[in-house]
């Protein structure tokens, strides 16, 4: 019985290791608690511009990886554009904006 559970114990230990190495981040993969945290920055932002009169949120995508922000899509002016990054900025936990987004 020693042995068995010497030998369970290994393989759960590995077994283990192995479910926390899937979980970590790399440097084009994110964890599971910074992909929870860049949805919660997407939603923030999203919301900051749904709620911002300038900005047409309907038409500006907002992605996030790492705290990184991408704005991308059309909007109607530069002064749209730079709001939009303005108010991205604004958000907790952004680290920087990229600003993709295209004039109509």
């Amino acid at each position: 019985m020693n042995k068995f559970s010497k030998v369970f114990s290994a393989i759960f230990l590995a077994f283990a290791l192995a479910s926390l190495m899937a979980c970590a981040s790399t440097a084009h993969k994110e964890g599971t608690g910074q992909y929870f945290d860049n949805s919660v920055i997407t939603a923030k932002v999203k919301a900051a511009l749904v709620e911002d009169p300038l900005t047409k949120a309907m038409e500006i995508n907002v992605e996030t990886f790492k705290g990184v922000v991408q704005l991308s899509g059309f909007v109607s002016s530069r002064a749209a554009a730079n709001r939009a990054v303005e108010l991205a900025r604004g958000v907790a936990g952004v680290k920087s904006v990229k600003n993709d987004m295209r004039i109509k």
